[in-house]
């Protein structure tokens, strides 16, 4: 393994911790005001059932430490963008962002929502070659095919065809219990924050 791919697998082993990182920088020095969490959560919110509609077609080895894949998925919301997970993500943490920073100055505001969306950005910059390389490797043409498809990060206006892989509602209660946490935790951070702002 080179120091290239050794770092990419040692970024997606850690992304959550990574990820965590912004989350908390947020909580700590947020300021959030009532119409900064009306225009915030909505987003959040949204972020989260794209990712709900995600895993239920991806299934639980989207928490693995290592990537893998048992059958490359076409179908829900991978026939419109490869990486509508990550996509998810972003809006959670845009709108987590905004709902946190309402009432800071708007250099702070900046930096914070900026750094916040930059450190996610960053890790996703890593890992998103880090697992096509995987992919590439398991389905060669398939996964080029694919790639010449599908848009990578903004979606198409019409899915892709052919399909392949079906949504399954029962893997979102396995799989994204550690998610449900960390916006719950979120949500409880937030609320108490805007009460002490008022």
């Amino acid at each position: 393994m080179n120091s290239d791919s050794a770092f990419s697998s040692f970024v997606f082993g850690k992304r959550g911790a990574l990820l965590a990182l912004p989350a908390v920088v947020l909580a700590a020095l947020g300021k959030p005001s009532a119409f900064s969490v009306a225009v915030g959560l909505p987003l959040a919110f949204a972020g989260e059932v794209v990712r709900m509609w995600a895993v239920g077609y991806s299934g639980v080895t989207t928490r693995g430490d290592t990537v893998t894949a048992p059958a490359l998925v076409t179908a829900g919301p991978y026939a419109y963008m490869r990486n509508p997970l990550y996509a998810g993500n972003v809006m959670t943490a845009a709108g987590f962002a905004v709902a946190f920073t309402g009432k800071n100055s708007a250099p702070a505001r900046l930096l914070l929502v900026g750094g916040s969306l930059a450190a996610m950005l960053g890790v996703y910059a890593v890992i998103v070659p880090h697992e096509e390389g995987y992919l590439r490797t398991t389905f060669g043409a398939a996964f080029d095919d694919y790639c010449a498809r599908v848009p990578r990060v903004v979606p198409a206006l019409e899915p892709s065809e052919p399909q392949h892989g079906s949504y399954d509602p029962g893997v979102i209660g396995k799989a994204e219990t550690r998610t449900w946490l960390t916006f719950g935790a979120m949500l409880g951070v937030l609320a108490l924050k805007a009460l002490r702002v008022r």
